[in-house]
């Protein structure tokens, strides 16, 4: 903050000027301290600031400035009390943000996809039992236990290639078998 500038609401208001020119020196004076003050308290150097221009404001659009006997001390409890209103809002967010949105929140599968997901599953396991071992265990180990081509062919005794083409081959005939248990 480089100048406060001053708020007179009236000309009527007599204690206006005078107390306009006590924030202004509480400014001067403290302005260092409440921040760091507040710094300590909101761990952000800018909320600090922030909080810190608004307890300033506050201070200056008081109604009776007359009925308060320590204005320092008011300062840095409006200024704690502001800190405090902000760290809430901060945690209010932080806990929406953390939970899910409803249209994020995964629905459990209805019955009818349950029991289609299952005898999809047991297609899975007939096709895998039709192939060949060397086919089957080639796809069991890339597929499901996604261990890379290299260590399944170190493992088979046979070429990347051949792996590949294995799993290739598993692929299209339990996509195959899938399709025929989806059609009436």
């Amino acid at each position: 903050m480089d100048t406060l500038k001053p708020m007179v609401h009236s000309a009527t208001n007599a204690t206006a000027p005078s107390h306009v020119a006590q924030v202004e020196q509480l400014c001067r004076e403290h302005h260092r301290a409440l921040v760091a003050f507040l710094q300590c308290r909101l761990r952000s150097l800018s909320d600090a600031q922030e909080v810190a221009q608004e307890a300033y404001v506050r201070m200056l659009t008081m109604e009776r400035p007359e009925q308060v006997d320590d204005l320092r001390a008011y300062l840095f409890r409006t200024a704690m009390n502001l800190a405090v209103d902000r760290m809430r809002r901060h945690a209010v967010r932080a806990r929406v943000a953390a939970e899910p949105r409803p249209d994020e929140i995964p629905m459990a599968p209805a019955p009818e996809q349950q029991a289609m997901a299952v005898e999809q599953l047991h297609g899975l396991h007939e096709a895998l039992r039709e192939l060949p071992h060397k086919t089957s265990y080639a796809f069991r180990e890339h597929v499901i236990e996604g261990r890379d081509f290299g260590v399944v062919a170190q493992a088979m005794k046979l070429s990347e290639r051949m792996v590949r083409y294995h799993v290739t081959r598993a692929l299209a005939h339990c996509r195959a078998r899938l399709d025929e248990l989806e059609m009436p």
